[in-house]
């Protein structure tokens, strides 16, 4: 459900790296990074941990989300 809007946000934000990862294959990766429901969004900068948010969003407000942690960039 939320593919397309993440691949949206992903393009108009050339600058930041998109990841997905699939949780179910990779459980160890949920438990490191304490991930409790699906979709989870984890922001980094710099290997740090800047933000989360837990629930979908429109890639209008991906984007608006990401910039308001990071920047404008």
């Amino acid at each position: 459900m939320m593919a397309p809007h993440f691949a949206r946000a992903a393009e108009q934000l050339p600058h930041v790296r998109f990841v997905k990862v699939d949780t179910e294959a990779n459980p160890q990766a949920s438990a490191r990074n304490q991930i409790r429901s699906i979709p989870t969004l984890i922001l980094y900068r710099g290997g740090k941990e800047v933000a989360r948010q837990s629930g979908a969003m429109a890639s209008a407000d991906l984007v608006r989300w990401i910039q308001s942690k990071l920047g404008p960039g």
